[in-house]
């Protein structure tokens, strides 16, 4: 994909930043914090989980929430070695994670991109849009997905999913665990985690992950580190102040910028071996992602309380990388050429939110109220040093025995600099009409401000909108609840059309409803939903300018749908979660749109606990997905085949199994094997480009915990 479509979705990224009050501290791991015990359960993803906030600004359970919620807690990730965001979201139901490169990747759902993201409910949004390089997931409690749009939390966005982190947290009695993983491709991991109390008011917690390994792709090597720190100090009895900071350092050599050309001038597919790459032993994608935060939490009287949070990001990056354009000839292998560049650039973001809850007595009945303002401001840096000499690759029978060589670069020019502010006033009511019946109101009004430039394109804007929110639960019976929601969509956007002019903001609806229920007393937690989303305007990619700026059009796209979904315990020792989706994408005309993802998946996952038998646990987890396909017209320009060539990547199931058992006192050991079937298959469709995921793979570790 041509770099210049990244540098367009930069400066909306701001636009992302939903706002709100921190997650409830979940309890899922061994050193999680002992004061949720006491709030309210409901079993999700095999575990008991506490209710949420981040869907709505109000602390409710998945059940009483009027939209579909999944929840990924720290026992799943430890079970199934979930260590980063990519992996994680693999599993969750409804979401795609779109591999287009090793070290950039997109999320999306119910046919939209995901761009909102979120840690203890405070945005931090994805730059572009993209996860660069790995996110580990140490430093993470557990990470929720709330599928649909998120009017009162975001206000911006698209109708497809809000992801959010739930922070490790210190706590109020001493816990440590390490472990240390290896496995194929020459992996080593180690982790360590250590909370507890200083004083009889203060508490910290450190975390630390790292990870060196080698891959199956041709070149590629990650070395990537994770630190965290948190100190909580409870001032009063009501008053608690934390502050905390983390840093991820993602270093990857032999990337892949752009990925493998998939068929001949002659429009026939290329067999490659799952290794293959365009990449070379001297391109890398370096990234230390940072991020500090202070809070202050007062609980008042009557069940009122107050959250302030000052959070300060910085994303750093800096890349060397290389790009594969074109068709080889199918006699001579010869015909690709390429591309390459040095990318440094920094993000600061700055954020403050404040915001506050409680009960209001009405008409004889108790409700909830939650209300917040935000303000964020986002700097950018982006230089560019290009090579501008002609590149030619090797024969495509040759990639991975000979390279590219590397070329001398002219200098670094700054190509972007430009500024996003977003201020926020969100509010919402959980209004309780009888016993059986409630409802959620609310909205998020916000107000957008941009100056600078980005690679010659004026980013000036000022916008403003609202987004309105409406849902209801009712009880049926006890254990079945059946629900409703509506939101509105307003969606600012940075693209520009064919004569660089700013497209105005995609606008829409999102609707779903469906059922919500507890079996086995409470222990397994199951939904059903349909849902339908339409934005009117929406950015479609359609060129390249001849400076290389990338324009686009606005369109109407349809989603619609329905998923099943269950989660928690069949027995106490027996766990099961998963469920499928199913999914029709159109355009304005009533054609088929967005076609490389899947339009049906299911996701399951279980595991058996035999606590007599030294803890063993046994688990398996399987993902599968329907057949998808790219119409590329680019290769009818080398005038053997007339129309597009559409290029296809079939039904497939990945199936993933995880052993573990207690050793001694304290100590178990684990073993994992991913894609048990050595499965090959095109990690995705999403730029027509591709390369495969990976076969199989195996790891043990060995873990403490006290």
């Amino acid at each position: 994909m041509n770099r210049s479509f990244r540098h367009a979705l930069l400066s909306s990224a701001l636009l992302l930043l939903p706002a709100g009050p921190a997650f409830a501290a979940m309890d899922p791991d061994p050193v999680a914090d002992e004061d949720t015990q006491d709030k309210a359960e409901i079993v999700v993803t095999g575990s008991v989980a506490t209710q949420s906030s981040s869907a709505t600004g109000l602390t409710l359970s998945p059940r009483e929430t009027p939209q579909s919620v999944t929840i990924v807690d720290r026992q799943r990730i430890d079970d199934f070695a979930l260590n980063n965001v990519n992996d994680l979201l693999e599993q969750v139901v409804g979401i795609n994670v779109e591999k287009v490169e090793t070290d950039r990747t997109y999320f999306n759902s119910r046919g939209f991109d995901i761009t909102n993201f979120q840690v203890d409910g405070i945005g931090l949004p994805l730059i572009w849009g993209i996860q660069f390089g790995d996110l580990d997931t140490a430093l993470f409690d557990s990470v929720e997905a709330i599928r649909g749009a998120n009017a009162i939390m975001s206000g911006v966005g698209n109708p497809s999913a809000t992801i959010n982190y739930v922070r490790k947290r210190p706590t109020d009695t001493l816990r440590a665990s390490a472990s240390a993983q290896f496995g194929s491709w020459d992996q080593k991991r180690f982790e360590a985690d250590v909370a507890g109390p200083i004083t009889d008011t203060v508490a910290a917690r450190l975390i630390f992950a790292h990870e060196d390994r080698d891959s199956y792709l041709d070149y590629n090597h990650v070395d990537r580190n994770a630190y965290g720190a948190l100190l909580r100090w409870k001032v009063t009895p009501d008053l608690t102040a934390t502050i905390g900071y983390s840093r991820q350092e993602n270093k990857a050599d032999g990337v892949l910028w752009g990925a493998l050309p998939l068929t001949y001038t002659d429009g026939t597919r290329i067999d490659y071996p799952a290794s293959a790459s365009t990449s070379a032993d001297w391109t890398f994608w370096n990234v230390t992602d940072q991020s500090a935060f202070a809070e202050l939490d007062y609980r008042f009287g009557g069940g009122w309380s107050a959250k302030s949070v000052l959070t300060y990001k910085r994303f750093e990056e800096l890349s060397k990388l290389l790009y594969a354009y074109g068709y080889p000839d199918k006699a001579t292998g010869f015909g690709v050429g390429g591309m390459t560049g040095i990318y440094p650039s920094t993000y600061d973001q700055y954020l403050a939110d404040f915001y506050a809850s409680g009960p209001l007595r009405l008409f004889g009945r108790e409700h909830q109220l939650a209300f917040g303002v935000s303000t964020a401001r986002s700097d950018a840096l982006e230089w560019e040093d290009f090579y501008l000499g002609a590149i030619d690759f090797p024969a495509v029978q040759d990639w991975g025995r000979v390279q590219v060589a590397e070329p001398t670069y002219p200098g670094e020019v700054l190509e972007a600099d430009y500024t996003d502010r977003l201020t926020r006033a969100y509010g919402a009511a959980h209004l309780n009409f009888t016993d059986d019946l409630k409802a959620v109101v609310g909205a998020s009004a916000m107000w957008i401000k941009s100056t600078g430039t980005s690679y010659g394109t004026d980013q000036s804007r000022k916008e403003s909108g609202v987004s309105p929110y409406i849902g209801a639960v009712y009880d049926v019976t006890p254990h079945l609840s059946i629900y409703a929601s509506y939101t509105g969509i307003f969606n600012p956007q940075s693209e520009v059309d064919i004569n660089h002019a700013k497209l105005d903001p995609a606008k829409g609806t999102s609707i779903e409803g469906g059922i919500k229920s507890n079996w086995f007393g409470g222990r397994l937690y199951a939904t059903a939903s349909l849902f339908r989303a339409k934005q009117t305007g929406l950015a479609s990619f359609l060129g390249v300018l001849p400076n290389g700026d990338s324009y686009y059009e606005g369109v109407d796209t349809t989603s619609k749908g329905f998923e099943l979904e269950l989660a928690g315990k069949v027995t106490q020792n027996w766990t099961l979660s998963g469920g499928y989706t199913g999914l029709e994408i159109e355009d304005q005309a009533g054609n088929k749109a967005r076609t490389f993802l899947p339009t049906k998946s299911l996701k399951l996952a279980t595991t058996y606990a035999a606590p007599q038998l030294n803890d063993l646990k046994l688990g398996a987890q399987l993902r599968w997905q329907s057949k998808i396909r790219y119409a590329d017209a680019g290769v009818q320009d080398y005038g053997v085949v007339t129309g597009d060539v559409i290029v296809s990547q079939g039904s497939y199931a990945v199936v993933d199994l995880m052993a573990s058992i207690r050793l001694l006192d304290r100590v178990r050991v684990q073993v994992n094997v991913r894609n048990v079937g050595n499965e090959k298959y095109l990690a995705s469709l999403m730029w027509g480009q591709a390369f495969y995921a990976a076969p199989r793979s195996a790891n043990v570790s060995l873990s403490f915990a006290y």
